[in-house]
């Protein structure tokens, strides 16, 4: 229960103010849609998100446990650091060619690769190596609540300047919780 709590909690809060809501935005308003945008990113997360915890859980058969929470913490630490780069702005097709469900599975999916939510898994994963299916299952639900209020939601929440305090709360918390790893 630990891996799952501690999974969703920290993909939820790293999702805030990253690209993927932004892209989640993007689509609902192309789209007008709901249910086919999050279920796309809902397989797309799964996909990808169970790829990052099986590579976790091979890397926790090959580190001692002890490197294991050093690459924990610090990998939460560096992410919050991570967190006050803003994203850029990317010309990423928004899907026109798809539907809604296409275009959010394959543009989640290619948009996960490499971010602070995929790495977050990996580390997650070989710190709780023995609870695969609650990892993947916490940092999927993570993704799901992050980003199902943006596409209901949409624009009508939207501020430069709260995005910019969010971004900071979120980089704080994850300094916070690498902080508190490491002296555990």
């Amino acid at each position: 229960m630990d891996a799952f709590l501690t999974s969703v909690s920290l993909v939820a809060l790293g999702e805030v103010g990253d690209k993927t809501q932004l892209l989640a935005f993007a689509l609902a308003c192309r789209y007008r849609v709901h249910w086919p945008i999050l279920a796309g990113i809902l397989i797309a997360t799964l996909a990808n998100h169970g790829l990052s915890a099986w590579l976790g859980v091979i890397l926790a058969d090959l580190v001692p446990e002890n490197w294991l929470t050093l690459l924990l913490g610090t990998s939460f630490i560096a992410l919050g650091l991570w967190m006050l780069v803003p994203d850029k702005d990317e010309d990423v097709d928004d899907g026109r060619r798809w539907g809604p469900f296409t275009a959010s599975l394959v543009l989640f999916f290619i948009a996960e690769i490499g971010d602070k939510t995929q790495l977050a898994t990996v580390a997650l994963a070989a710190r709780f190596d023995q609870a695969f299916v609650a990892v993947v299952a916490g940092t999927t639900l993570g993704m799901l609540v992050a980003n199902a209020p943006v596409i209901w939601l949409g624009n009508r929440v939207r501020h430069p300047a709260l995005e910019k305090w969010v971004h900071r709360i979120s980089a704080a918390l994850f300094v916070l919780l690498g902080v508190a790893t490491l002296a555990l």
